[in-house]
């Protein structure tokens, strides 16, 4: 089976145990901090990868480190991952879960591109138009580009709407250089 159905399979997986206890999102916010910590912490990188330490001592570490914090089917789907040696598929995991949470939960993501940095008033404004748009929840995600000069350019999925001033420029150039082009003919 190839990776990526193997990913999707245990984000499905997760994603029916997240419905059934009704934390479709918890489990996704404690899927990427374990995915999260195993990236980023070496020695439990190594710990989880190691064919020399047991697969139930793995299990029991994850249990003993997510007591109290995860509920226990949260815990028996990471131990399930362990068991089959899937624990480096982690991260993926996390993202194609992430994917499925934003489908069940019509969510769609919007990249944001300013001239300069947008207050408080005028995100929620524009996050408020966007949904309005694509008719779903829209999760912005800001970011600066003086390249742009002014206006903005919202990318949505495979959409990419572009109000940037640059571009209103540059449409103006063209539109200049055709209409000389057409008379001097």
């Amino acid at each position: 089976m190839r990776a990526g159905a193997v990913v999707r399979n245990y984000a499905e997986a997760l994603l029916d145990v997240a419905r059934r206890h009704d934390a479709v999102e918890r489990y996704g916010v404690l899927l990427d901090a374990v995915a999260g910590a195993v990236a980023v912490e070496p020695r439990l990188q190594a710990v989880l990868a190691s064919p020399r330490i047991l697969k139930e001592r793995k299990k029991r570490l994850l249990r003993d480190a997510l007591a109290g914090y995860a509920p226990p089917p949260f815990v028996r789907f990471l131990e399930a991952v362990v068991q089959r040696g899937r624990q480096g598929l982690l991260a993926d995991i996390s993202r194609e879960f992430e994917v499925m949470v934003d489908a069940h939960l019509g969510r769609v993501h919007a990249g944001v591109a300013t001239a300069h940095d947008v207050e408080a008033d005028q995100a929620a404004a524009i996050t408020a138009a966007l949904t309005r748009l694509a008719g779903k929840e829209v999760l912005a995600h800001f970011r600066t580009d003086q390249r742009l000069l002014g206006g903005v350019v919202v990318r949505m999925g495979d959409r990419v709407f572009d109000g940037s001033l640059r571009r209103r420029l540059l449409l103006l150039r063209h539109r200049m250089l055709h209409s000389r082009t057409r008379r001097g003919a």
